[in-house]
């Protein structure tokens, strides 16, 4: 019988969501930026994959992927934990990601999208009244996030720069 706990992985522009003693766990998260939201008491969490800052770029409005977007994601994600039992008082927020994986001579801000992502993010954040406690974002490299609700431990691995938990 294996002991080891189930590891859920979340995509790029995915979002899932993890009960202990589950983990949850996202790679490739360059400019992206991967959003975890939890309710420690309730043991569960929340993965957000999130590609660009806001909805608005996209096309066809009415079939969007919400977990793609800053703005959409932290919403849905809200709703998801909601529905699952957790408290909209408990949630508390960890993030990482938001790097700056390419750097041209004319950079301009469109051009920014981990600082810009990182930013729409907090905005999110704030505007939900769900509090960051611990965030590792920015830089150059990639990164692999896993995330343990039992407790609440984020493990950040960055590319050439080890592992740290948050």
């Amino acid at each position: 019988m294996d002991s080891r706990p189930e590891i859920i992985k979340v995509g790029i522009a995915e979002m899932k969501i993890v009960t202990a003693p589950g983990l949850i766990r996202t790679t490739g998260l360059g400019s992206c930026v991967g959003v975890i939201l939890y309710d420690l008491p309730a043991k569960t969490a929340g993965l957000a994959h999130i590609m660009l800052p806001s909805s608005l770029i996209a096309r066809n409005s009415e079939h969007i992927n919400k977990a793609k977007f800053a703005d959409t994601a932290i919403e849905e994600l809200i709703g998801r934990l909601l529905r699952a039992g957790c408290s909209a008082h408990r949630l508390l927020a960890k993030i990482a990601g938001g790097a700056e994986m390419f750097s041209f001579s004319s950079m301009n801000e469109a051009m920014r999208i981990g600082p810009r992502n990182v930013e729409a993010v907090k905005k999110e954040l704030k505007e939900n009244h769900i509090k960051l406690v611990a965030e590792d974002t920015g830089g150059k490299s990639g990164r692999t996030i896993e995330f343990n609700p039992e407790t609440a431990v984020l493990t950040v691995k960055t590319v050439n720069h080890g592992v740290i938990d948050i």
